[in-house]
């Protein structure tokens, strides 16, 4: 392996060994666990081994236990994370991508975001983290709500990323998800005026998730952006929850109210081409 100088000195036999071994295996992150079952050493060893190489730049500290390789082609140990989606696969596993970065996977928005939404069942104390320069936001979901994703290959690691309808049905379920309330309204026109539009999946998908709210702003776009069957209106519509839900959460709790879809329409809709 090629090396090159970093600011906190070279390298000797033995971790030269392991940090051609670690960049072989191309993993979004490296653990001490790696380094015991490969070289069989003992885990305190590991860790001391790991915590050398970071200082000295070769790896960079993501958080306790987690680390990943620098590029070296990396001048600097910052902003190191070379698949940010990878990666979100082992610091919040299990999990998904979707919002607004499925969204852009799909080609359902042209808005680049400078975040990664992850939906995880593992409990977060801060919904936005900032991680080797990558900003991951990130919202709980229960595991037995983890369904209609897909897996795509970054290099050598899985990535588990929500279809087009189940990122659509997240976007509606959480809109700041998708970007605001606009951008989400955006994401749901475009998904309609897609290849991947399949209101029937969409309906099964909701009914799985349960939420009616979701089934509101189903419904109400559904019936905005595309002409849905009576048939699939008529079930949608036996989902409704009692009560008005917003249109965006996060916006004003004004604005007129469609009896139909039970739905406060708290934002502008006229969406232009």
């Amino acid at each position: 392996m090629q090396t090159k100088a970093r600011a906190g000195g070279g390298l000797g036999t033995r971790e030269r060994l392991i940090l051609t071994y670690l960049v072989s295996t191309e993993h979004p992150t490296v653990t001490a666990r790696e380094i015991v079952d490969h070289f069989r050493l003992k885990r305190a060893a590991a860790n001391l081994l790991l915590s050398r190489l970071a200082r000295k730049g070769w790896l960079q500290r993501l958080r306790r236990g987690k680390y990943s390789v620098v590029p070296l082609s990396s001048t600097s140990p910052q902003n190191v994370i070379e698949s940010p989606l990878a990666a979100a696969m082992d610091l919040y596993q299990p999990c998904y991508i979707s919002g607004w970065s499925a969204a852009e996977h799909w080609d359902l928005t042209e808005q680049v975001y400078n975040a990664v939404a992850v939906y995880s069942a593992t409990f977060q104390r801060r919904t936005t983290q900032v991680v080797g320069g990558v900003t991951y936001r990130i919202r709980r979901i229960p595991k037995d709500k983890i369904f209609g994703t897909t897996q795509v290959w970054i290099g050598r690691t899985p990535v588990q990323i929500a279809d087009p309808h189940r990122t659509l049905l997240d976007v509606l379920d959480a809109p700041e998800m998708g970007g605001g309330g606009r951008q989400a309204l955006d994401i749901v026109r475009a998904y309609w005026r897609s290849k991947h539009a399949d209101p029937d999946r969409l309906l099964e998908y909701a009914i799985k998730l349960g939420k009616g709210s979701v089934f509101k702003r189903l419904g109400f776009t559904a019936e905005l952006f595309s002409k849905p069957s009576e048939k699939w209106v008529h079930a949608c519509r036996e989902h409704l929850s009692a009560g008005i839900a917003l249109l965006d959460p996060a916006g004003p709790r004004q604005g007129k109210v469609d009896s139909r879809w039970r739905i406060r329409l708290n934002i502008p809709i006229g969406l232009s081409d």
